[in-house]
């Protein structure tokens, strides 16, 4: 009796979606069956991600699944535009039938491959790069190579991804909210904050000078008419009460926002754009379609947090 509630429980553990409980594999749902994630694709149109991970694994293959997999915007771009399949790669039976057949490896670190509903790749399979930047690089591949356009929340998940908050400048302005506007729309911003300084409105720009330089964001500042001059320092620095003016005032203040896509969408919005749908993940879309009238207000809260109560509350 033992040994045959044994077989059904690993039989049930193999064929089924997985969310929870094992690190390697992150927050994706995953499914265990390569039949049905063939079928899944057929039926819906979207590619298999196939995950080949060692579970349990060694310290790359946890980091992976905590860092890259767990990732809520990748975790959302993944789920939604994607099957997710995982295959064990240090298990026999189905697993390594599928680990046969695409030549992989026992007993590796993680490694991804995208296919298509015949399984055939789509793209080159994806190791050595351990970062969620690098699986990113190829699923945006992924759509290039099935002639997709490649959608706009996925190019903001590039730009969040590759930009990192290496320096900070603090503008004295005639108005903050003015300066959010200009400064957010910018390649290499990684968030703006609104707020007084020294008895001035001031706005803070985080910022990636790899992309981006202090001398070209303070043209913009002059370029604009809403850049005085640049403060050293941030020294006294006290945020204002109404961060993100345009945000803020709109049924979007609602949604968790990384601070990258927030300085995005306040800046649309502040030139006068209404709809920034586009620019929204899919589980943000799913919360405006079923909550759009939600009482809460999470745009300004810390990201990671303010995620964790939109999903509970869906």
């Amino acid at each position: 009796m033992k040994s045959i509630l044994s077989i059904l429980v690993i039989t049930l553990f193999s064929t089924t979606m997985i969310s929870q409980g094992l690190q390697e594999l992150g927050t994706v749902d995953w499914l265990r069956s390569y039949d049905d994630a063939l079928k899944q694709s057929k039926q819906e149109d979207k590619p298999v991600l196939i995950l080949f991970q060692e579970v349990p694994g060694c310290a790359t293959c946890r980091n992976y699944g905590d860092n890259v997999l767990s990732h809520p915007l990748l975790v959302d771009v993944i789920e939604h535009y994607f099957v997710p399949l995982a295959i064990f790669n240090n298990k026999g039976g189905e697993d390594r039938k599928i680990l046969s057949k695409y030549n992989e490896p026992t007993w590796n670190n993680p490694v991804v491959r995208i296919v298509d509903e015949r399984g055939e790749n789509l793209i080159d399979r994806i190791n050595g790069n351990y970062s969620s930047a690098g699986l990113l690089s190829g699923i945006v591949q992924s759509f290039a190579e099935r002639g997709k356009k490649i959608p706009q929340d996925v190019q903001l998940l590039q730009d969040i991804l590759n930009t990192q908050p290496t320096a900070q400048a603090t503008y004295s302005m005639y108005c903050f909210w003015s300066g959010e506007k200009a400064f957010g729309k910018l390649n290499g911003v990684y968030s703006t904050t609104a707020g007084w300084q020294d008895g001035r409105e001031v706005v803070q720009v985080v910022y990636d000078d790899r992309l981006i330089s202090e001398k070209q964001l303070t043209k913009k500042g002059e370029a604009s008419q809403c850049a005085d001059d640049m403060l050293e320092g941030s020294k006294g620095f006290r945020k204002d009460r109404d961060p993100k003016y345009y945000l803020k005032h709109s049924v979007y203040k609602q949604l968790p926002m990384h601070p990258l896509q927030a300085a995005r969408i306040n800046s649309l919005l502040g030139e006068g754009i209404k709809d920034v749908s586009d620019w929204l993940f899919p589980s943000q879309k799913e919360w405006m379609a079923t909550n759009g009238k939600s009482s809460l207000v999470l745009y300004d809260d810390d990201f990671d947090k303010a995620w964790e109560t939109m999903k509970k509350n869906m």
